[in-house]
């Protein structure tokens, strides 16, 4: 028997799916839903829940907005509480004070800093 957490099995890319399972209290029987785990460039991995409405009809409830992604992107990665904006993996006080507009520009279109300066 592992010792490990459910943490640390996530954040190893150990699991692809989480289940979200309801117990009918007339029937006692219990029905689950697979939900998909998403593994982001940055940060820790997601719940995919857009199917959540549609195959339960609930939603979730994050009071503050704390513990939500609202989009996938490959471009941004944004954790406000720890003051972290990263754009393609740089974090952009180093973009403005290392980086053209130009250079940032490039990054954004082509997912890497421009070798020379052109």
């Amino acid at each position: 028997m592992s010792n490990r957490t459910f943490s640390e099995i996530v954040a190893e890319g150990g699991i692809s799916e989480v289940a979200l399972s309801v117990k009918d209290p007339k029937s006692g029987q219990m029905q689950s839903i697979n939900l998909p785990i998403i593994y982001p460039t940055s940060g820790p991995p997601c719940i995919d829940i857009k199917e959540l409405p549609k195959l339960t009809g609930l939603f979730t409830l994050d009071v503050g907005f704390t513990a939500t992604s609202s989009c996938k992107s490959e471009l941004t990665y944004i954790d406000g509480p720890k003051g972290i904006l990263c754009h393609r993996g740089y974090a952009i006080d180093e973009l403005a004070a290392k980086s053209t507009y130009l250079e940032v520009c490039y990054l954004l279109l082509n997912g890497v800093l421009p070798r020379t300066k052109r």
